[in-house]
This record gives C-alpha cells, structure tokens and sequence, in this order.
C-alpha cells in the first residue's frame, strides 16, 4: 500500500499543526494523574518523568511494586541489576579506554602528521599500524596534491587545475565511504622513484592526465578484484588478508567499499575487528561513534532509568561540545568518570570533578589560562632546590610583562550557567576575579589525553576579592574554596533546583516547590538525591495541572517510541543520524549553555513533521538496524499489513492502549481514522494509466498497522510527557 506523496504530506501537516501545536502547549483537564496509587495513572506520570518513557508492561510491574519503593529504588541505582544493559555495550570498547588510551588507538590527523614528520614513532601493534598507515597514506596523497596545485599555478592551466584539485578533496562524511580516485593514485606515485616528478613536470597535462586516469582505472580494477576475493573467504582469513595489504592497496580497497560493500565486507567479523576496519577510514569517527550509540542503548535498555535521566541532564547542565578538537577523545571519560558517578550525589564533589575535567578545561579553553602576574607571563624560568622541588618564583621589577593570557570563559559559565545563574548577584569584576582563581588548572600533555595539572607557573599571585570574600593566596586551594562557597550558595541552590523542577515537572514550576527543593539543597549539603526525593513526593509534581505538560525534546521522543514499541536495536547509528535530524545531534551543542528543556524550542510544524516521518519510518521497519513487531503492540500474529475482518477503529483503539496508555483526543483518534479510512478506500493512490481497466487496483486496500502506529507516535499526546 503505497500513499500519494502530496497527499499523505498535506494529512500529516495537518495533524501536526491542527493538532499538536495548540494541545502540546495546553494542558488537558481530561489527563489526570490520581493520588491513588492503586491509580495507573499515578505509575504512568511516574515511568514518563523518571524514565525515557514506558515500555510494555512497565505500569503494571511499577503497581504491583508500590509507585513510592519504584520510585525509592531508581534513586539507589546501585540496587537494581543492570546486567542486560552491560551485555549490550560490551561490544564498545572504547566506553572502557582512557582517554590516553583513545588518543593513542585512535589518532586525528595532528597525531597522524607528527609520526609522518619523525616527531613520535609508528605504533608496534600490527593491527594498530594498519590503522596509522592508511591516515597516513592519506596524508601524503592531500600533501602531493597541494604541491601538484602549487606547481602548475604558475602554468597557463593553473585556473582548471585548481578546479581539478578542489573537485578531488575527499567527501568521507560516513565511515561506510572510501577514499577518491586521485587519493589512491597519489599515494601509489608515493612509492615511485624521485626522478618520477621530473619527468611528469614534462610531460604536457593532457598527456599527464591521461596517464593518471589510466593508472586510476588499472588500480580501481585491481581493487575491485581483490574486494570479491576477499568476500568470498572467512571474516577471519578476510581480515588478516587486510592486515597484509600495503597502504596503497588498502587505499584502494576502501574505494571499492562505497554504498552497501562495507557491510558485507564486515560480516562475520568479531566487534574488535570492525572497530579496526571503521578506525582505518575515520578514527576519531568511532570513538565519538560509540559514545552516541552507548547512549541511545543505555536511554532505551537501562533499568537504572533515573541514573540514566540525571546523567542527560547533568552533562547538557555542564555542556561540552564533543567537536572541539581534543574533546573527541576525552568526552567519553568526561561522562563515564565525572558525570555518571555524580548524578545522584553532592552537588559540590560534581562541580569540583568537572572543573577539574580535561574536558571542561579544554572546552572553555581554560587550560591555557595564564595569569597576567605569574611568572610564566613574567618569563620567569623555574627555580628547583633541593630533591628537584621548585622554589616560588621571585618577582622582577621592571621587566617586560608579556601578554596577560587571562581567558575568562570558564569563570563566567561557572557563575552564570553552573551554579549562581545569570541573575545571581555577580559582577563583571567577580568574573575576573575567578578567572584568575584558576589560573594553573590545566591539562598534562592534552594531545596524549593527559589529566588535570596545577602549574603553580601560570597561577596568579597574590589575594583575591570574590562575591565579597577577600580568598587569601593558597595556589590550587583557591579553586577549591571558590568551588565551595559556590556550591553552598543559596542562589545555587535555588537555580539547581529550578532547573531540576523544570525537567521534571513543568516549564514553569511553582514557586512554592522550587523553595521547598532550594531549602532542601542547603540543609543537606547539596545532596542531588535528597533534593530529588523532595520533588518527586511534593504536591506540585502529581497535581493534575503538571499531568503530560512538558513537551519531549528530539532525544527523549527518539528514546520513547523505541521503547514503547519494545523494539530491538541492533545498530544505534541511524538513531543518532535521525537526532541529528531533529536538530538534537549527541553532544553536539556548541553553545555552554547546552540544549533547552522547554517546549518552544522544540515546538514547531517542521519539527513536528520530522517526528512524524521519524515514527512512520520506525514502525513501517524502513530504521536500518531497528526492529518492531507490530504483532506484539496488537496482542496479535499480525505484523504489518492485515487482510481479513479486523476493523480499523478496533485496531486504532487496541494500538491507543498499548503506544499511548491513557488515550487519546478524540481530534487525534478521527485524524488517524480519517487518514486510515481515505487510504483503504485507494484515495490518493498512484496508479498506472497505461495498464488495461482490468489489472488496475481500484479495490479496498488491506489494514495498514504499521502506519496506524507510526501516526500514534506521531500524534500530540506522545509528544508529552
């Protein structure tokens, strides 16, 4: 059954906006979550704001427990087996690596260009050689086409050469594509003789370009042969075979790896053996590949949900931009080692662990941070006594200062975004004030992956004047003490707990709760936990007004349908291409302020229609690497297309109990129907004129459960949560 393209747009339209804009903003007085607890919508309130959303079943275990013990054991994550979770990200090797240890298995083209020029040697792994010397066979093609550029620009032909050279750059945006042409014919003239320049200077272009498109052309079938062999022999023969190839000849090979080859060339393979293959083409590319998908698995598998929740919500609260350079190889210890093992504690110990994180220093470009009068900016050399131990450096009058090096940014999102917000009684003064509190924290040898350093050198001397607080001269012990008094802050406490009730409860929360939450903070010493169990037994969070009022961002949609549909997820990628969609890329914010929680950024008829075609592409099985059995949602066989007696409406109201829960709007219920209906009945199919009257389909057309479900997930009630 196939839908006009138009038509089935123009309906989908218009159920977004007819529909979802004006009902996601409001609140409907026929959604209610009772205090009742034998109430199942009281479990339900509770799986939609403590978890990425319910799965099949989930109401019904969270009754039969007690929604209070379900809710006082997802704040004790440590109490729950997670075992199935763990078996799934085992695969992903990088999740359990230092970030020393990505740096070096991993390495972006700095690294790659520093073993090129002698500066570090070639790794003595035969498997991680592979990885280092495809990077750098394609290093030295881009190099020889920058000096091929540069030799004929003084030529007559200089213009269509540089149009040439522009066209051949790579376009490896998927890990799934191999290197261009010309890549591989530069690295095989790589291993020519040195009189080959010469004599290719000499030659007259066409002739030479004639000659590189032959050369081009032999090495391409060569490849092409090489490729079915090599598919036809076992994953492990196949990739031992890889291992021995020269890098001009696995240049090529990965040419021949376009579209659907690379697939069937990692069939069979063990999860370490396709992480290699993957590296050798785009190194970086997997590790930040692995952290997107570790994520999704663990939002949609994890029993430990509130962990999961809080660790979203701390690390978008402490936002790092994963593309910024060396924070590719350091993000997955960031999340794995400062934010998860704080989600749920004090307050203060997460703030110290992500000031001292590598990648907040690196992101905010504080590791660089040097004070105007330290003796690094003075030029002082270091001093050493004895036992190698240096003395403080020693103030010269009258020399020349260089420049201060004082950067700012992590001293004014560390009071405007971290703890005191914009409006907490800071001053510029204040900002400068903290900026030179932490002068010195930076990063041993970031490009290794190294950890937090103090350089006394790079600190600035003398007393300090913060928030009113005169912090006397004490080297790292002044971050430490402005980190405290930060954490212990009233205007912390109250901003924390005003985000938290902004994720939890509504976009704009009672006054009466946050004060409760901020009295709370302060009393036990910033205990996440503690501040959490006073919310989720407030008043505020069951009344009936909060009940499916905040609107999901692209994250916790995604998360939430495959949920729902208890889908299997054998491959994440294609979810995070689909986030990326939506606008909500994995660690992709570049901004410190991180993603928004509120509901007008994420409200709009684009929007909407993106969701939409996500939830009809889940359903319909067209998600490469996600898998949904319709027949389960149903309580039937059936999958997909229905033949046979079942009614829509019967079918529309099974799927309503199953995806939705608590029903849905009578607007969105004939919508469905109405589009459900004009398609069984053929209206808006694409038919063949030339085909004789009698083979063409103008009959009734079967039950489509598929697309039945897909607009379900699409529609306004499962926006909210």
């Amino acid at each position: 059954m196939r839908v006009g393209r138009t038509k089935f747009a123009g309906v989908l339209l218009s159920l977004s906006l007819a529909c979802a804009v004006p009902h996601l903003l409001a609140k409907k007085k026929t959604d209610k979550a009772s205090p009742n607890p034998g109430d199942p919508g009281r479990a339900l309130h509770a799986l939609n704001r403590l978890t990425f959303g319910p799965r099949p079943g989930d109401v019904q275990q969270v009754m039969t427990m007690g929604v209070d013990k379900w809710i006082d054991l997802q704040l004790h994550p440590e109490k729950i087996d997670d075992s199935a979770l763990n078996a799934r990200l085992e695969p992903l090797r990088t999740l359990r690596m230092s970030s020393k240890e990505i740096a070096h298995d991993f390495p972006d083209p700095q690294e790659i260009n520093q073993v090129m020029n002698g500066k570090r040697p070639m790794p003595s792994d035969p498997t991680l050689r592979v990885v280092y010397q495809f990077q750098l066979a394609r290093l030295q093609a881009r190099q020889e086409r920058k000096e091929q550029a540069g030799n004929n620009a003084g030529s007559s032909a200089a213009p269509d050469n540089t149009s040439s050279v522009a066209a051949d750059e790579p376009t490896m945006k998927e890990t799934a594509n191999g290197v261009n042409d010309n890549q591989a014919a530069a690295v095989n003239n790589a291993t020519d003789n040195e009189n080959a320049t010469a004599s290719v200077a000499a030659t007259p272009r066409p002739a030479r370009e004639e000659e590189r498109e032959a050369r081009r052309r032999e090495q391409q079938l060569s490849a092409d042969i090489e490729l079915q062999q090599l598919l036809n022999l076992p994953p492990d023969e196949r990739y031992r075979k890889l291992l021995c190839m020269s890098p001009a000849a696995q240049v090529g090979l990965a040419d021949s790896l376009r579209g659907g080859k690379l697939q069937e060339f990692l069939e069979g393979m063990a999860p370490k053996q396709k992480e290699m293959l993957l590296a050798v083409n785009n190194p970086t590319g997997v590790v930040t590949g692995e952290l997107t998908q570790a994520k999704l698995l663990r939002a949609i598998y994890s029993q430990r949900q509130l962990e999961e929740v809080m660790t979203d919500f701390w690390i978008n609260h402490f936002n790092v931009f994963v593309d910024k350079g060396l924070d590719r190889v350091m993000m997955t210890s960031y999340e794995r080692d400062v934010i998860r093992p704080h989600a749920l504690g004090k307050f203060e110990d997460l703030l110290v662990a992500t000031a001292k994180s590598p990648a907040m220093l690196f992101y905010l470009d504080n590791w660089q941070s040097t004070g105007p009068n330290s003796a690094q900016a003075l030029g002082i050399p270091p001093r050493y006594g004895p036992y190698g131990r240096p003395f403080p450096p020693r103030p010269r009058p009258n020399q020349n200062k260089r420049q201060s090096g004082l950067n700012e940014n992590y001293g004014r999102e560390l009071l405007e975004l971290h703890t005191l917000s914009v409006n907490g009684g800071y001053s510029q003064r204040d900002v400068t004030e903290v900026a030179k509190v932490f002068t010195g924290w930076t990063i041993e040898k970031p490009a290794e992956g190294g950890s937090f350093k103090f350089e006394p050198r790079m600190h600035e001397p003398g007393p300090k004047f913060v928030l009113g607080h005169h912090i006397k001269p004490n080297g790292e012990g002044e971050g430490l003490e402005v980190l405290h008094r930060l954490a212990t802050s009233p205007q912390t406490a109250h901003f924390i707990s005003l985000k938290l009730a902004e994720r939890f409860v509504s976009d704009d929360p009672p006054k009466a709760l946050v004060d409760q939450m901020a009295k709370t903070f302060l009393k036990k010493k910033g205990d996440i936990r503690e501040v959490l169990s006073t919310l989720f037994h407030s008043t505020e969070f069951w009344d009936d007004a909060n009940y499916r009022a905040k609107v999901k961002t692209p994250l916790e949609f995604v998360a939430s349908a495959l949920r729902a549909t208890g889908a299997e997820v054998d491959d994440a990628v294609p979810l995070s291409r689909q986030l990326n969609n939506m606008g909500m890329p994995l660690y992709g914010a570049q901004p410190p302020t991180g993603y928004s929680m509120k509901a007008e950024t994420w409200v709009s008829s684009s929007a909407l229609l993106n969701r939409m075609n996500f939830a009809l592409a889940l359903t319909s099985g067209k998600i490469r690497g996600v898998k949904v059995d319709v027949g389960e949602l149903t309580g039937s066989q059936q999958t997909g297309v229905i033949n046979g007696s079942v009614d829509a409406p019967s079918m529309l109201s099974t799927l309503e109990a199953s995806l939705i829960l608590s029903g849905v709007s009578k607007q969105t219920h004939d919508s469905i129907m109405a589009q459900i209906e004009g398609t069984q009945n053929g209206e808006g199919q694409k038919q063949d004129s030339k085909a004789p009257p009698h083979k063409r389909d103008n009959g009734p057309r079967p039950l489509n459960v598929s697309t039945m479900a897909g607009l379900l997930l699409g529609s306004p009630e499962f926006q909210r949560r």
